[in-house]
């Protein structure tokens, strides 16, 4: 996994600060009972400039999330979104991640939340592909968890909260003990339900299946962008329940993501999957998305917000 390269300064509560003064009190609520949420947001390097890809609605998630857990944020989404461009040309960066985080700050000690006061910070680094470059073309090797995702009436997979992680970790950590890059965890009903922190798709005789928001996974934006590529593309998707052993008579699979971006999966499990490396579909889709970034993808869908 990429390791955190400082920046120069992070937008904290409306004020740019240098990297280092970005601190919080030990007794932040949030460190003690994961009350947080965040956003992955990419900038990428274009003819045109460093542009942030798909920042509506990476924002509008960040209040979507929040208003699940009733934390009201003490900024607009205007100003958040300006926050993200912030960071980027500040930092003199062209191509970066972005991670917007809302927390509960230093106040109270105890579960009930609502006293501890709402931060906000924008840092921006940079940050290369997430589950390896090499992988982004030769494909990773995965395994199904026994970790399964969290039911709907216990935690609600629709916010991208801190504490959701929690399970990711889970999910990861087992896989690479077991020799593996990462794991695909199950829903409670035992169907298909995504990575440690990317979507699922499987691809079976030209029609690319994915999972359904009911199967306890964050419904992604880059997952969003991807179907809409593949249907523009001229391929048939479709959301719906999956069981495990699709994934062992898939003919190509990879995952979405912010940080994964499209990443093929060459195994599951230990058996291949279609030739064992990056499939025809998935290289379509993966080099129209890329297109989009050095133009020779059309941005027909004003996916990218130049800073």
């Amino acid at each position: 996994m990429p390791s955190i390269n400082a920046s120069k300064v992070i937008w904290f509560n409306g004020q740019l600060v240098p990297w280092e003064q970005a601190t919080v009190h030990v007794m932040t609520h949030a460190l003690h009972y994961g009350s947080s949420v965040f956003e992955g947001i990419r900038a990428y390097a274009t003819p045109r400039g460093p542009a942030l890809f798909r920042i509506q609605p990476h924002i509008r998630r960040l209040f979507d999330s929040a208003r699940i857990y009733r934390m009201e944020l003490p900024f607009t989404a205007e100003q958040l979104t300006e926050a993200c461009g912030m960071v980027v040309r500040e930092n003199g960066l062209s191509d970066a991640y972005l991670r917007p985080l809302v927390w509960r700050g230093y106040g109270v000690l105890g579960v009930m939340p609502i006293d501890a006061p709402v931060e906000v910070m924008v840092a921006a680094v940079t940050w290369g592909a997430y589950l390896g470059a090499e992988g982004l073309e030769r494909g990773v090797d995965v395994q199904v968890s026994s970790w399964n995702r969290v039911a709907s009436n216990t935690l609600p997979a629709m916010s991208k909260a801190g504490g959701n992680y929690l399970s990711s970790q889970l999910i990861v950590m087992e896989a690479v003990r077991n020799g593996y890059v990462e794991g695909i965890a199950l829903d409670v009903n035992g169907q298909l339900s995504e990575g440690s922190g990317e979507n699922l798709f499987i691809i079976r005789d030209g029609v690319i299946y994915t999972p359904p928001a009911t199967a306890a996974l964050l419904p992604g934006i880059t997952r969003d962008a991807v179907m809409t590529i593949a249907r523009h593309l001229g391929y048939e998707v479709r959301e719906q329940a999956l069981p495990r052993e699709v994934l062992y008579l898939a003919d190509e699979i990879f995952f979405t993501g912010t940080a994964a971006e499209v990443t093929p999966v060459r195994s599951v499990d230990r058996l291949t999957i279609g030739s064992g490396t990056r499939g025809p579909i998935t290289t379509h889709i993966q080099r129209t998305f890329f297109g989009l970034f050095d133009g020779s993808t059309e941005d027909r869908w004003s996916w990218l917000t130049h800073v």
